[in-house]
């Protein structure tokens, strides 16, 4: 699925930069908490043993001048532009990057905006393609990723949708996909698995069990579709015979059908 609109983001490579690797910026943030000046939030938690609330940031300081001032967009002293997109209520300062503020996340997201709406039950920001078209889990981006265990809501990292509605960081998606095919949080497939599937529909043809094996029926559970159902046993899978997925668990013993006639 696509993906969710991060929080302001990490810019490329600049030929010309200031501030920080986090941000460009032309000023300091005087952090509230602990009176020091810093480029940024990132920065400041990095180096301290406590985090910088953005929100109640009153002063800066800036980098030619060095008058520290009211938060705002330009300096007072000399008019240098600390930020060519500025927040108010966040304090950031950056390079355009057609950011917006959504004020249901209560955080500035990279856009641009027209391309994101805000999901009221997912209490976040998603591509528009994905308007009516995703599973719905109430306020999933409040989660901490189930890979690295980590704030998504508020990272840099863009997240990723599962099929299933679950967030996980984009790089810990990537990671993941390297070890297995299921969210993490429920065993659903992350992906479309259609075309494996039917690639071992072919292996599980051209594997017949052994002759002890080929009566032995099995109850499994789907993790796609959650259904229950008895099929034949096979060491390679056992396919669901409700969406035919091979995303399956055993959910009983083995029964040789014989026995039972």
């Amino acid at each position: 699925m696509a993906a969710t609109a991060r929080e302001d983001g990490v810019s490329g490579k600049e030929q010309v930069r200031r501030g920080c690797e986090h941000y460009d910026r032309g000023c300091l943030l005087k952090a509230p908490c602990c009176d020091k000046l810093y480029t940024c939030r990132l920065c400041h938690d990095n180096n301290e043993d406590h985090q910088l609330d953005r929100f109640k940031v009153k002063e800066v300081q800036c980098i030619n001048c060095e008058k520290i001032q009211h938060a705002q967009q330009t300096c007072e002293e000399c008019s240098t532009l600390f930020g060519e997109y500025y927040c108010s209520i966040c304090h950031l300062f950056d390079k355009d990057k057609k950011q917006y503020h959504c004020e249901n996340c209560g955080i500035c997201r990279i856009g641009p905006k027209e391309d994101f709406f805000h999901c009221l039950k997912c209490n976040l920001c998603l591509a528009m393609n994905l308007q009516g078209k995703h599973k719905c889990i109430e306020n999933v981006s409040r989660q901490n990723c189930p890979i690295c265990l980590e704030d998504i809501h508020t990272s840099r990292v863009v997240a990723h949708v599962l099929p299933c509605g679950h967030l996980l960081h984009r790089t810990c998606y990537e990671e993941m996909l390297k070890e297995g095919y299921r969210c993490p949080l429920c065993m659903h497939s992350a992906l479309d698995m259609t075309r494996y599937w039917r690639q071992l529909d072919d292996e599980v043809a051209q594997t017949p069990m052994p002759s002890e094996y080929q009566n032995m029926t099995v109850d499994i559970l789907c993790n796609d579709c959650n259904g229950r159902s008895t099929v034949q046993f096979h060491i390679l899978g056992m396919k669901c015979k409700i969406c035919e997925s091979y995303n399956t668990a055993q959910a009983g013993g083995c029964r040789n059908t014989l026995d039972q006639q």
